[in-house]
């Protein structure tokens, strides 16, 4: 498809019982604006029929896009495979199970192409507007508040209380410049592309979110994706950025 107006891209693992009604949601919605889109799948390494699901209704959304990795890689690395093959002059990611509506992209469009020109538009479940419908079980709330009080302090990222929301739109620009420079596979992602953003002079803005908490996440406090390599990634990005190895000074 040519003259790519938006890409989404939606990581998924083990989405089998989620993703279809996500999928006809995004559908219904960017077909009622009326938009040159794609929306590209990437698969981490699923063990569920996922990717048979997808299939079964690839017919229907003829601008989908699928990336099959047989092998799981980490939510960031899928997610920057799938902005490095978008086409869009627009692209944003968004998670599998619709925790974070495709009505979000709405005003997320709207800042990046305002006077203001913001280069990355970040959903906030914590800034004045945002409301979390279902709430997570206490102990991953703790957790998150932790973890984002340690990511502000440890990279200065004081203006966004909420750097992990699985929502984020960004130019093609951003993507070029900022992606390739991207290490962390896992969830510390987020605060990778949002500290290199900032570093890099691009213009950012946060928007508020409705947020539904669905069950079935991978998150803990162990683990590849637990609190803890979420931690150990925040300090190897500092160390990075301290060591010049993303190459943001000349």
């Amino acid at each position: 498809m040519k003259n790519v107006y938006l890409s989404i891209i939606i990581p998924a693992f083990n989405e089998k019982k989620r993703i279809k009604s996500n999928l006809n949601k995004i559908k219904k919605h960017l077909d009622a604006k009326n938009i040159n889109y794609e929306v590209i799948i990437v698969l981490d390494g699923s063990t569920d029929n996922t990717i048979d699901v997808i299939k079964s209704i690839k017919n229907s959304i003829v601008n989908l896009r699928i990336i099959e990795n047989k092998k799981n890689r980490g939510k960031g690395f899928v997610v920057r495979q799938g902005l490095m093959e978008a086409r869009g002059k627009f692209c944003a990611f968004l998670d599998a199970d619709g925790s974070t509506s495709i009505e979000h992209i709405d005003l997320a469009l709207d800042k990046a192409t305002s006077k203001r020109k913001y280069d990355l538009v970040i959903g906030s479940r914590d800034i004045k507007g945002a409301n979390i419908v279902v709430h997570q079980p206490k102990h991953r709330e703790i957790m998150g508040t932790m973890g984002n009080a340690l990511i502000r302090g440890v990279l200065g990222l004081w203006k966004y209380p909420d750097t992990q929301c699985g929502f984020k739109l960004m130019t093609k620009e951003l993507v070029q410049d900022v992606v390739p420079r991207m290490k962390v596979d896992r969830f510390g992602f987020d605060f990778e592309l949002i500290i290199l953003a900032k570093k890099l002079n691009y213009n950012l803005t946060q928007i508020p979110v409705e947020w539904i908490n669905k069950d079935g996440t991978t998150v803990g406090l162990f683990g590849p994706n637990g609190f803890g390599q979420v931690v150990l990634d925040l300090f190897k990005v500092k160390i990075r950025l301290l060591n010049n190895t993303y190459k943001i000074r000349k």
